[in-house]
């Protein structure tokens, strides 16, 4: 991922160093599992653990050479090693420790994400509450449908990041396995119990059934997870977008001193940042369909999953991590014009109230179909005559409602007065790992 996109933290877990360290460490944990079984001498594996790693440009040039980086890592910290840097790598084929070195790796990357989730829930969720009152007009195809409020629309993204904190917990323990089972998983020159010693040593499983390598159904499934979350902020995103519309104006992305949103227009203040989501959003779906397509590979292995994997594992993660903290700002400081919301409400002349007055005239005795039709009547001049579809109604001999019941369908109270369900689901919310 481009800097531009990435943050510290995540950029850190995926780094050459971190690679290479990682690497080093399940090398070491080998040697140490082959002490136990008695096959190599206590001072191999202190050399192992004590071992300096080779940097990334030792091991580029030295792959120079052998045109393999696992094998140039290998060359490089058995030398480092000295006395005993034989036992590097004894038993073991290349994906024994790329795959478990990578099951640690996003391990470490989900439980960001994770935290990334759980800040940006709680943020939405603070929000839900404090705007839990504020009516404003829900739209369906973008047409004014039913009031609604605020909170009601933060809730349900609330809801949905709770669900996404679910599916990436699943996720997370799904990836956090490795593999020490040899060149086509039959355990051939190393036993299981290395394998158990190292997987529990690093706090990740084991593949119960591997070939060559962990199976990228799981891969699919983490990266898949990531594009849906994304996906999600992708949603939340699109509605801020249409939120600050200028014919809508209800809710704004924060502005600060100092910031242009145009070169050309001085007026302008763009969504920029829920514009930007939307588009990360897109490159994420793009890396879970080159995921799924690494999951059918011939036989016991090939490699025709690993040059994608180079770049869609490190570069999922680092978007979704700069996706999540960032919308987590855009939310807190997410600007909401409330009374725009109610001049919204009113400029409908009343027209998103028409059910409550189908459904009041239903209970007075009317038919569906001739209570729809009355009201449909009157919602339609109140579209092409720019009037009070509350004063055409009273103004229609069919329309045999008390002025006092009339009223009351135009309460925007009557639509939220069972909405506290939501909230109150939404309080006892905890996301648990």
């Amino acid at each position: 991922m481009i800097p531009r996109y990435s943050l510290p933290e995540m950029s850190a877990i995926w780094s050459d160093e971190r690679r290479l360290e990682t690497w080093k460490h399940v090398e070491a944990l080998v040697v140490e599992a082959w002490v136990l079984e008695g096959v190599a001498p206590r001072s191999a594996a202190d050399a192992a653990h004590a071992a300096t790693v080779p940097t990334p440009a030792e091991v580029a040039e030295r792959e120079a050479v052998t045109n393999h980086d696992v094998a140039a890592f290998v060359d490089l910290l058995a030398a480092n090693s000295g006395d005993g840097g034989e036992w590097i790598h004894f038993g073991l084929t290349s994906s024994d420790v790329l795959d478990t070195a990578n099951g640690v790796l996003m391990r470490d990357a989900a439980d960001l994400l994770l935290t990334r989730i759980e800040s940006l829930f709680e943020t939405v969720r603070r929000r839900a509450f404090e705007f839990r009152d504020t009516p404003m007009l829900g739209r369906t195809h973008g047409i004014w449908a039913e009031p609604t409020s605020f909170g009601l629309k933060l809730a349900n993204w609330a809801f949905e990041l709770q669900r996404d904190h679910t599916r990436m917990v699943a996720a997370r323990n799904g990836v956090a396995v490795g593999k020490i089972s040899g060149a086509v998983g039959t355990y051939a020159h190393t036993p299981p119990s290395v394998e158990a010693f190292v997987c529990d040593a690093l706090g990740i499983g084991t593949e119960d059934a591997s070939t060559q390598v962990t199976h990228r159904d799981r891969h699919a499934h983490f990266i898949s997870t990531i594009a849906l979350t994304g996906a999600s902020i992708e949603r939340f995103a699109t509605e801020i977008r249409h939120l600050q519309r200028s014919e809508v104006g209800e809710a704004r992305e924060a502005f600060r001193a100092g910031q242009k949103g145009s070169s050309a227009m001085p007026h302008k203040r763009n969504p920029i940042l829920s514009e930007r989501m939307t588009g990360m959003a897109r490159v994420l779906r793009g890396y879970s369909q080159t995921a799924f397509e690494n999951v059918a590979l011939w036989h016991e292995r090939d490699i025709s999953h690993s040059s994608a994997e180079r770049i869609i594992l490190p570069d999922a993660c680092l978007a979704l991590d700069y996706m999540l903290a960032k919308f987590d700002g855009l939310v807190e400081r997410l600007v909401v014009d409330t009374d725009r919301m109610q001049e919204n409400l009113d400029s409908t002349r009343g027209l998103v109230f028409s059910q409550a007055v189908l459904l009041a005239l239903i209970e007075s005795g009317l038919t569906r179909d001739d209570a729809y039709r009355i009201v449909q009547r009157n919602a339609m001049a109140s579209w092409d005559e720019g009037r009070r579809l509350k004063d055409l109604l009273q103004g229609d001999p069919d329309v045999t409602l008390s002025p006092d019941t009339l009223e009351r369908c135009f309460l925007p109270d009557r639509f939220l007065r069972n909405t506290g369900q939501v909230f109150d689901r939404l309080g006892s919310v905890s996301l648990d790992r």
